[in-house]
């Protein structure tokens, strides 16, 4: 069972939860003694302030792209559900209407929940007007989505799905939605049916859904905000310990990096070896060396193509050119001549941005035949590696192809080496080297490849997810859409890796752990002991956390977020985000 780390609290700010798991501490809060109708009215109250504030008369709205406000002289009209989401906003309707700005409600169901019954004949009987027939898509009045919240199982079907697509399209950013836009699956963030409502602003009641952060919701879910409800911390105590957890902007500034010694020099401030570029790719060197330069890493080595390695003082100097390496046919790096590199005093070893396809990477089940030369020599040397090994890129692509039809895959390579491994896959790249997880969401594809592997998982994507083998997981919340451009993941790549050499360097380097004093010779076969002895390779424990490759996704989306803020869109460039991961570098 995982232990939480005590850097980000298991807290209402961030926990992200599934619908059932809400609905079971709504349950639990119930069966306490609190009133259902308490706890609708805190909410819904709460919802009503929110919306209130964004509803400002025409003169006095700035510009909209600034700001989520909307005319309030044209009113709101209330779409309410049958259940206690349409409660909710009927809540809303009665204090909006009693504030003095016009409200109207739309339900097109005859039966309501008793509760929400109620607040429907007091709303009318308050003389909020409700229709009779749908609303017409082109109403200038602002829309709230009550219609079903995160209890939403089914497509809303045909007629509601055509009027809320019609509506985004007559009236895009007109709508906001109550617990989820109706259509949108809690949980995944896919659509259960073929339509659904598009919120400018979605409030989540209670606690974060985790399905309003998956980048295939993102465009319905526009800015999500939690609606809080004092959820009691002995309750939120009760979730398991893999629960998800969410990253947010400023979370960084309090991530458990290990204390450098202030009197190190620069080989203890950690020592980094980059295998990256190639003929054809020969700007991922230099962006992840961008990245690795950011980090504060004190010693940077590199391996690079021929094409680029004599020439890299001019740029940057203070980079140790550890191997000029040829490009295959292909223009992808021939890895051959690192068989004989040394790895011992490195703290760790980023292998992948850039390097394109191997012409010869080896036959599958090579290593079980015993043939160590060439590329496979290395793969075998990296497994042995007692410092952190970062694969990225082609790094992961060369390891899945080599690892195909062997019957565990890129997992048992994994899962043997002896040092921590960090692996950086966006989701084209996680699909090749776990093609049995394809399918799943991200939060549990990279969960169970982080298990099954060993390796700390950093699934890229517009909201990346992190996942340690111990069950851990957490997820960014807000990064720069922006930042979805080439050469990006090279400088995270780097950046990640610098960090990672300065941490073990912190730790006392690889060899801190008591566990490695049974070191393997390079003489010595790549199996794995599973019991002690001194006489027996045991894996090493990991000092390193996972939460640290946690903060680095949070530092890295958070640079972008910076970028943009500062330089707008064209400015979030890979050596911008490098340069803004520089200046925000925290416990260092």
């Amino acid at each position: 069972m995982p232990i939480r780390c005590s850097w980000l609290p298991p807290d209402a700010d961030h926990l992200l939860v599934s619908g059932a798991q809400m609905a079971q501490l709504e349950q639990q809060l119930f069966e306490s003694g609190l009133p259902v109708p308490a706890l609708m009215e805190k909410a819904a109250l709460a919802l009503a302030e929110r919306l209130r504030q964004r509803l400002r008369p025409a003169a006095q709205r700035p510009d909209p792209a600034q700001e989520l406000l909307w005319p309030a002289e044209a009113g709101v009209l209330v779409l309410v559900g049958p259940g206690h989401n349409g409660g909710d906003g009927l809540v809303v309707a009665r204090e909006l209407h009693l504030a003095g700005l016009p409200v109207r409600i739309w339900s097109p169901f005859e039966r309501h929940k008793s509760l929400t019954a109620d607040h429907l004949r007091h709303a009318l009987w308050l003389g909020i007007p409700r229709l009779a027939e749908p609303p017409d898509p082109a109403d200038p009045a602002l829309w709230l989505d009550a219609l079903f919240g995160i209890g939403q199982r089914r497509p809303p079907g045909e007629p509601l799905e055509t009027l809320l697509e019609e509506r985004q399209r007559q009236r895009p950013g007109a709508l906001v939605a109550v617990d989820g836009p109706t259509g949108l699956c809690a949980d995944s963030g896919r659509l259960l049916g073929w339509g659904a409502a598009t919120a400018a602003l979605t409030w989540s009641i209670g606690l974060l859904k985790r399905g309003f952060l998956q980048d295939r919701a993102l465009a319905r879910v526009g800015r999500l905000e939690r609606i809080d409800l004092g959820l009691p911390a002995a309750l939120l105590a009760e979730l398991p310990p893999t629960t998800p957890l969410c990253l947010c902007p400023g979370d960084a500034a309090a991530a458990p990096w290990p204390a450098l010694d202030p009197a190190a020099a620069k080989y203890g401030r950690g020592r980094l070896l980059l295998v990256a570029g190639s003929r054809r790719y020969r700007g991922a060197a230099a962006l992840s060396l961008a990245g690795a330069s950011a980090s504060g890493c004190g010693s940077l080595r590199a391996a690079l193509p021929e094409e680029l390695a004599g020439d890299l003082w001019l740029s940057q100097p203070h980079v140790v050119v550890e191997a000029a390496l040829p490009s295959g046919a292909g223009g992808g790096l021939d890895l051959a001549a690192l068989e004989h590199l040394d790895l011992v005093r490195l703290d760790a070893v980023l292998l992948g941005p850039g390097l394109g396809p191997a012409d010869d990477p080896g036959q599958p089940g090579a290593r079980a035949r015993g043939d160590h030369s060439g590329e496979e020599a290395v793969w075998l040397r990296l497994q042995r590696f007692a410092g952190l090994l970062l694969l990225d890129a082609d790094g992961l692509n060369r390891l899945a192809w080599r690892c195909r039809g062997e019957p565990l895959g890129a997992g048992a390579w994994l899962s043997a080496r002896r040092g921590p491994t960090w692996i950086t896959p966006h989701r084209g790249e996680f699909d090749r080297l776990f093609p049995q997880w394809s399918e799943l969401e991200p939060l549990e594809a990279a969960a169970n490849a982080a298990g099954a592997s060993g390796a700390v998982v950093l699934l890229k994507g517009a909201r990346s997810v992190v996942a340690a083998p111990d069950g851990r997981l957490w997820q960014v919340s807000q990064a720069a859409p922006e930042s979805a451009r080439a050469g990006l993941g090279d400088t995270l790549a780097g950046y990640a890796a610098g960090r990672g050499a300065m941490a073990l360097a912190a730790l006392g380097g690889p060899g801190a752990s008591d566990a490695r004093r049974t070191q393997p010779s390079e003489a010595e076969p790549a199996g794995i002991a599973a019991v002690g002895g001194d006489s027996e390779i045991c894996r090493p424990a990991h000092p390193l956390d996972a939460s640290l490759l946690a903060a680095v996704a949070l530092e890295h989306a958070q640079a972008g977020r910076d970028c943009l803020r500062h330089h707008g869109p064209g400015g979030v460039t890979p050596e911008a985000v490098a340069a803004a991961l520089a200046g925000r570098r925290v416990g260092a």
